[in-house]
């Protein structure tokens, strides 16, 4: 953190699993969150349950997948004097299916929110960053979506987190050193995605996300990260 003031971090399915751990975590951190939700009733119960946030924690109604969505939410933001410095693209699907069972729907719904959802976010957010001169954006992907000796899968899933690693740096060339933007891999976390035999714990798995959310001004960018270290593509 480099500025007396209290940054703001807008986080994507904020109200379950990894976005909700990260919420906490970035609250901890003492940074203000807009905890984003296409439910907004479940986002407001997700934010109660956030020990000693008060009113350091804001539910927007956000659906990653529709422009329209973003622009409101972006619109409602801006009218309340709100600025977004760190943007954490967390809202996510993982459809299991083979290639040769995939259909075309869920292959479109796995693009539509792992892939567009961030382009959107990034479109509308990022110039911001990049005209005050300071951002974070923390884009979660997988390793399974790795493409160095590794074949991107399941097939859907995979695939849209490998663009999403292509739009990580995409990203960060276009919006200079002073905005740091990273893709990370929580690993196989114990969350209703992950399921509740996956080794990681949700700690854990939102540990690196908040790593790269708040990196000082020295720290990297156009990365892709695991337990704080890099990783290959």
């Amino acid at each position: 953190m480099t500025r007396a003031t209290t940054r703001t971090a807008l986080v994507t399915g904020g109200n379950r699993g990894i976005g909700l751990e990260t919420c906490r975590q970035l609250v901890r951190a003492g940074l203000d969150v807009v905890l984003a939700a296409r439910d907004t009733a479940r986002g407001r119960a997700a934010a109660r349950g956030v020990e000693g946030a008060g009113a350091r924690i804001r539910v927007e109604e956000l659906d990653v997948t529709s422009r329209a969505s973003v622009d409101a939410c972006a619109r409602r933001l801006t009218d309340a004097g709100v600025e977004v410095d760190v943007l954490v693209n967390n809202a996510g699907v993982y459809p299991t299916d083979s290639f040769f069972e995939v259909d075309e729907a869920t292959w479109r719904e796995a693009l539509d929110v792992n892939l567009m959802g961030a382009f959107h976010t990034c479109q509308v957010f990022v110039p911001a960053m990049a005209r005050r001169g300071w951002g974070r954006v923390v884009n979660v992907s997988s390793g399974l979506g790795a493409m160095t000796d590794n074949v991107p899968s399941p097939a859907a899933y995979g695939v849209s987190k490998a663009a999403l690693n292509a739009l990580t740096l995409v990203v960060s060339s276009a919006a200079g050193p002073a905005v740091k933007v990273n893709a990370v891999c929580p690993g196989w976390v114990r969350t209703d995605m992950g399921g509740s035999w996956a080794p990681t714990g949700v700690e854990k798995g939102a540990d690196t996300v908040t790593w790269l959310a708040t990196l000082p001004d020295s720290g990297p960018t156009g990365g892709f990260f695991r337990n704080r270290r890099r990783i290959p593509w």
